[in-house]
């Protein structure tokens, strides 16, 4: 085992995440471990405690305790087949010299785990030249959700985009279908959510007296588009923070879960002819290019199973790409 490091920030890095900052530096090191390194404040940052979601600044030293010695790197990794591709290629919407916007299916995974050997992020992996030029996630979206995922080509743009989503810069809108009608029709949703693991995965849940040490706060604009009686809403969200599950979170704490939600839902039946999916689309995006010259705007398409259920209830779209109530 090697002995207590004092890394440095590097220009590059600026920006990036901590957690993401240890996987490029110490890639076999699992994310468990660092959480409970984290916990227990054995890894800092300019010598105070940080969390995994801790945004580093150039020239910060973060302490890197004592770490199981780590396998060599691995050799050049495979080319990415012309299958995935082509598979890419069908759902991207936007690319240029420094970014992709992708329309992330419905189903499939970010970023991989044990049980997940397909997922985005290595897809991805196999492109660029080494780890400068690697494309890289910017930001997450669940499994179940699909939609806008933007995708930096160089660290260094991964850097620029991190400080935007950091800052709120960058506006995001997704479409819902929710269980029964929110009141009032436009609102705005701050509960501070907390992170409770339990046997079927990771969950949040609304903060508690007292836990406001751990709580993250959260924001959520929310606008119902159109609605079928009291049953089923067409909403539009719009989250000011990013928490993990924070919309699904949101419209299950004010009582109006997603449709097909799993992990928040409602006891209640799917109307008849819904799939049994999550109904949660990204639907459009908009940031300053990190060239700083223009706007990125984008907009993806519906997946199958919400465009199905749209046209089920006859709910109309027009106005539903507005920002959204504020």
């Amino acid at each position: 085992m090697a002995g207590v490091e004092q890394k440095e920030v590097g220009a590059g890095e600026d920006g990036m995440r901590l957690d993401r900052w240890f996987k490029t530096h110490y890639s076999s090191l699992p994310h468990s471990r660092l959480e409970k390194l984290l916990r227990t404040g054995q890894v800092r940052v300019d010598g105070g405690r940080a969390k995994a979601s801790t945004r580093l600044t150039q020239g910060q030293t973060v302490r890197v305790p004592p770490l199981p010695d780590t396998p060599p790197p691995p050799g050049p990794k495979h080319a990415v087949s012309k299958a995935d591709r082509d598979f890419l290629a069908s759902i991207t919407l936007y690319e240029d010299d420094d970014l992709l916007v992708l329309n992330k299916p419905s189903g499939m995974a970010v970023q991989g785990g044990t049980k997940t050997p397909h997922h985005i992020d290595g897809l991805l992996e196999g492109l660029g030249d080494g780890p400068e030029t690697r494309p890289r996630l910017v930001h997450r979206l669940d499994r179940a959700t699909s939609g806008v995922l933007v995708v930096a080509k160089r660290r260094a743009v991964a850097a620029k985009l991190g400080r935007a989503f950091q800052t709120r810069s960058v506006r995001k809108i997704y479409w819902a279908l929710v269980h029964g009608v929110p009141k009032p029709p436009q609102g705005k949703i701050e509960a501070a959510l907390v992170k409770a693991s339990g046997p079927e995965g990771d969950r949040v849940r609304k903060a508690r007296p007292g836990e406001q040490d751990i709580a993250q706060s959260a924001v959520t604009h929310y606008a119902v588009i159109d609605r079928a009686g009291q049953t089923v809403s067409f909403v539009s969200l719009k989250p000011v923070t990013g928490r993990q599950h924070q919309l699904r979170a949101h419209m299950a704490i004010i009582g109006h879960p997603i449709l097909g939600d799993e992990k928040y839902p409602s006891g209640a039946e799917l109307p008849e002819g819904i799939d049994n999916t999550l109904h949660l689309h990204a639907r459009r995006i908009s940031f300053p290019h990190p060239s700083g010259e223009g706007v990125v705007d984008v907009t993806a398409p519906l997946p199958p199973h919400l465009a199905k259920a749209l046209a089920i209830f006859g709910f109309e779209m027009r106005g539903a790409d507005a920002e959204g109530a504020e």
